[in-house]
């Protein structure tokens, strides 16, 4: 046995080693979602009550309270997964038969997504017109002068 064994070698300010107790936790929340936050929240508040406010405090800082990813990078949210998802669709699966049915099915989709996407443009650049152009006649009709010849609503004569 040596003196290592009994005790164990000191940490200083600089070792960055192993991640201190609350980086563990926090990455074992992160685990587990947003709902174990919460339930960590509620804990802290029930046992005393400060230690749940500096968990909500926390958890509205960090931003961890209103995004909506369910990845363990709340921080980073939707922009990480999709860095992440692109990243992982160019990466080579070493069969070449299937990179290429990849890359063929990717450059597919990307063209029917612009496609598409032009397709939206014109549909909303023809219900901007349609509304431009109901405005306008509803401006015409109301700026003309009503036409009196004599004749009542309905072609009625006036009992004038």
């Amino acid at each position: 046995m040596t003196t290592t064994d009994i005790h164990p070698p000191a940490r200083g300010p600089r070792d960055y080693g192993r991640p201190g107790w609350f980086a563990r936790a926090e990455g074992w929340l992160d685990e587990r979602g947003k709902g174990a936050w919460i339930a960590a929240m509620v804990v802290g508040f029930i046992v005393f009550w400060p230690i749940g406010l500096a968990l909500l405090a926390y958890m509205i800082w960090s931003k961890r309270m209103f995004n909506k990813s369910r990845n363990s990078d709340w921080s980073c949210g939707d922009r990480h997964s999709r860095h992440h998802a692109a990243r992982a669709a160019m990466r080579s699966s070493g069969n070449t038969a299937f990179d290429a049915y990849k890359t063929e099915t990717l450059r597919r989709l990307e063209d029917e997504q612009k496609s598409f996407e032009d397709f939206l443009e014109r549909l909303r650049e023809a219900k901007d017109k349609a509304e431009f152009d109901q405005f306008m006649n509803d401006r015409a009709t109301k700026s003309q002068p009503p036409t009196d010849n004599g004749t009542g609503p309905e072609g009625a004569p006036n009992a004038a």
